[in-house]
């Protein structure tokens, strides 16, 4: 069937059967924006706005679209998701998403059948050393609106590794979650499919593993082995900055991995465009999966964690205290967590409870105090916007003059390098713009620092200004 109009009128008596099984603002969140495609060779596809847009079918409605398809298409069917990856600038590029039985109860859908073919030198796979810490895990990583989105993402690649996000890259400052993360999607992926072959390694000791590999001839060894892999974790890949020889032979191993359908996972404290010292053949490739941020924990879930870790070590800690903590600790749960071992040492040392008294002689120890509040987005702007002399409002608007461009380019870089605001918030602060816009804003001025003498000292200059305001 290849007439658009018969794939809408398929489509539509779909929508009828799923109306009539769910509630109304369900379905206009997740079915209305569907655009059917093409139904050929028994397959339906149909195309959906982002991959995150596509998670959530797979993840709450799949069995509804399996019940519809079956309804009205016939037993047999295949779903194909076309998912737009890009609309910046009016350009689309459609990837495939996963590909899922869809008219077959579930346990009986076809497992994607690109598995290497075993090495003879491979051990099997229970005699791997995955390297996982096993304490961090789904059920010990605490959800709040600041991971919310990267540990639904992490949890879908470990349902399926290499039949959604591949690779999935994920990135934030020191101390947000990033090796938890990865470590339970690791520990998930071994529950679910112990045959895998996962791999936990950080870039550091990939970089030792390599040079000795090479001192000592087994560099062939060393590659063999990492192709073997089903499962690759690479913890801060950004210290591959700079080291040429590792790069070029973790892009091999990359291709070889990603081409013979193995998941790779990878983690960063900044996003592929702020990577510096990195091929830009890695960083395509870092990109041709899923790119998504850890944000710094929000009031909320910062007294979630600490009232987790409170009760995993048998404390009683009142919630004045908990709350004191949690607002004047706001850099990473390492040091949330950091706070409440020596509020344990102090209290034992001492010999006295754990009160205000007590958390704020710590904090006032630990932290690092300065009579300066945190540099905000909206002081930003109006230190970027007086400085070229425009009015603030300018930059809000929908306006495509260069000047007023990159104005508001300027600010999104220095919003981004100066606070710990997210680059969605960043755009929604600045312009009312998207996530991909903020990314591209930061990666325009960044190179041209790089290589205009005179525009980095202008923003040399607001800088300064920033500092001594």
């Amino acid at each position: 069937m290849t007439d658009s109009n018969q794939v809408v009128a398929l489509w539509n008596h779909c929508l009828n059967f799923i109306r009539d099984n769910i509630n109304a603002t369900a379905f206009k969140t997740w079915f209305e924006p569907i655009v059917p495609l093409k139904y050929e060779n028994k397959a339906l596809t149909i195309g959906v706005p982002s991959p995150f847009f596509y998670e959530i079918l797979e993840e709450k409605y799949v069995d509804l679209l399996r019940a519809a398809i079956y309804k009205e298409v016939g037993e047999g069917t295949e779903l194909m998701y076309s998912v737009l990856a890009d609309k910046t600038n009016g350009l689309k590029m459609e990837i495939e998403g996963g590909k899922t039985s869809s008219a077959l109860p579930s346990q009986t859908a076809v497992r994607n059948g690109n598995k290497a073919p075993n090495l003879p030198q491979a051990p099997v796979a229970q005699d791997l050393d995955s390297h996982l810490n096993p304490n961090y895990n789904f059920e010990s990583f605490i959800k709040g609106n600041s991971n919310e989105f990267s540990r639904t993402v992490a949890e879908t690649v470990a349902k399926n590794p290499a039949r959604t996000f591949n690779p999935l890259f994920l990135y934030g400052q020191s101390g947000v979650g990033k090796t938890h993360l990865i470590n339970a999607i690791g520990t998930r992926i071994k529950e679910l499919y112990p045959e895998k072959r996962v791999l936990y390694v950080s870039a550091h000791l990939f970089q030792v593993q390599y040079t000795d590999s090479v001192r000592t001839n087994h560099f062939n060894d060393f590659i063999n082995f990492y192709q073997t892999i089903d499962v690759l974790i690479i913890d801060d890949i950004q210290e591959f900055a700079g080291v040429t020889k590792t790069q070029n032979t973790f892009f091999h191993i990359f291709n070889h991995l990603h081409q013979s359908g193995k998941q790779l996972i990878l983690t960063s404290d900044r996003a592929p465009v702020m990577l510096q010292g990195m091929e830009e053949r890695l960083l395509t490739r870092f990109k041709w999966g899923l790119v998504a941020e850890l944000e710094k924990p929000d009031l909320e879930l910062r007294e979630n964690i600490l009232r987790n870790k409170i009760h995993r070590d048998g404390l009683t800690i009142p919630d004045s205290v908990i709350h004191y903590i949690a607002e004047n600790v706001n850099e990473s749960v390492r040091e949330l967590e950091g706070i409440i071992n020596s509020l344990l040492a102090q209290s034992i040392l001492f010999k006295r409870e754990i009160d205000l008294d007590l958390a704020q002689h710590i904090i006032r120890k630990a932290i690092r105090c300065t009579d300066n509040k945190p540099l905000t987005v909206e002081e930003i702007i109006q230190k970027v916007c007086a400085h070229y002399n425009i009015d603030s409002s300018a930059i809000h608007t929908r306006t495509r003059k260069r000047e007023i461009v990159q104005v508001r380019q300027i600010a999104m870089y220095l919003a981004k390098k100066h606070t710990d605001t997210s680059f969605s918030k960043i755009g929604k602060l600045i312009g009312n713009k998207d996530h991909a816009t903020v990314l591209h804003a930061c990666k325009i001025v960044k190179d041209q620092v790089e290589v205009d003498k005179t525009f980095k000292a202008e923003i040399d200059e607001i800088e300064v200004s920033l500092k001594s305001r």
